[in-house]
């Protein structure tokens, strides 16, 4: 199997002891390190990440999907990684799906990888799918190219890339800022087909605060970002 060389995947984590261990067993197939930050969880999740065989950074306190993503990439940048793969701990994000990130960045010219779900999005909840197309499409038209599934959050980033960016958000806010911040920057964006898959497990995402969150981060940085124009098109 290729493998993307000094590639470190993160995964931000909020009580996924149930998840976690085959997550990072499947992960680590495809990459040498792993990185899961435990935001805060009261359960098992710091030590059965451990036990799968993961490096471990923990925040005494919950303070965010946005938070612990940072404390992760700052770490793997710390120790020479170039590449980022990130993924949510719950099992919304395939490992299978790994390999496609993987072979996009390695076939030419690329800054962010991100995940794109919209071919399957009939299995995603109604209301997170709505909501997901009404951000892509503010998103999309404040940037100039079409971003189909801009929240997705399983993604590879070259950490050079984001070492160049100010990222400000502390919550489910980031996969939009990160996107708009390498546009900014001219950074290269790349749209690969994921799996879309949605199980009994509850949401993170608070339906009313995040919400909120969102449209206050909005009215910021859509302002600036409104009429830019990219010189690069997404390709999906």
């Amino acid at each position: 199997m290729q493998r993307l060389a000094n590639c470190v995947a993160v995964i931000p984590c909020l009580n996924e002891g149930a998840t976690l261990f085959p997550l990072v067993e499947a992960v680590l197939q495809h990459v040498s390190h792993v990185i899961v930050v435990d935001d805060g969880s009261t359960d098992q999740t710091a030590a059965i990440a451990g036990e799968a065989g993961a490096e471990v950074l923990r925040h005494e306190k919950t303070r965010g999907k946005g938070a612990a993503l940072n404390t992760g990439w700052r770490r793997a940048a710390d120790q020479g990684f170039d590449w980022a793969l990130t993924m949510d701990g719950d099992g919304q994000h395939a490992p299978d799906d790994i390999p496609a990130l993987l072979s996009c960045a390695m076939r030419g010219e690329v800054d962010l990888v991100a995940g794109n779900r919209m071919a399957n999005a009939g299995q995603m909840p109604w209301v997170r799918r709505q909501v997901n197309q009404w951000m892509s499409r503010r998103l999309s038209h404040a940037a100039g190219l079409w971003l189909p599934d801009s929240q997705c959050g399983f993604r590879l980033m070259k950490l050079s890339a984001w070492s160049t960016v100010s990222i400000q958000t502390s919550h489910f806010e980031i996969e939009s800022e990160v996107l708009l911040a390498f546009i900014e920057k001219g950074y290269a964006i790349e749209f690969v087909p994921v799996q879309c898959i949605y199980k009994s497990e509850r949401s993170k995402i608070h339906p009313v605060r995040d919400t909120w969150r969102w449209f206050r981060w909005w009215r910021r940085a859509g302002r600036r970002f409104s009429g830019a124009r990219s010189s690069y098109s997404a390709r999906t």
